[in-house]
């Protein structure tokens, strides 16, 4: 598994019941700001091989991105499972319920070593709505 791949796994395995990340936010994190897209295609391919929690990834207005019904309704239900309320135009408010890890990015390898202690708000890869 390539790095970048390997650290968007884990960092979306990471993410707590209740909380969620955006596209964006996981790419930048994982060390390619620019590489929404391919988180979702990492979730697309990766998610019942790995166990992801697909349903905590959101797009950077706070909706959710699925186009069928049937998808939505099946993410909307597992994240109010969890808590997650959601608002108008079924947005989930960022604010509140945004993750920002706190990732050790030597363990990702993706970052050099003085960049290591980083968290993604360190670094201002969080995205407002």
């Amino acid at each position: 598994m390539m790095p970048f791949t390997k650290s968007v796994v884990k960092i979306i395995q990471a993410i707590p019941p209740g909380k969620v990340m955006t596209y964006g936010q996981i790419a930048s994190c994982a060390g390619s700001p620019r590489a929404a897209r391919q988180v979702v295609r990492i979730l697309h391919s990766m998610s019942a091989k790995y166990n992801l929690p697909w349903h905590r990834v959101i797009n950077a207005a706070g909706q959710i991105a699925l186009t069928d019904e049937e998808g939505v309704f099946v993410q909307q239900l597992q994240l109010e499972s969890e808590g997650v309320e959601f608002g108008l135009n079924r947005r989930i408010d960022l604010a509140q319920y945004q993750w920002v890890p706190d990732i050790d990015f030597e363990q990702l390898e993706q970052l050099d070593d003085d960049e290591g202690d980083e968290t993604c708000e360190d670094r201002g890869d969080t995205e407002k709505p």
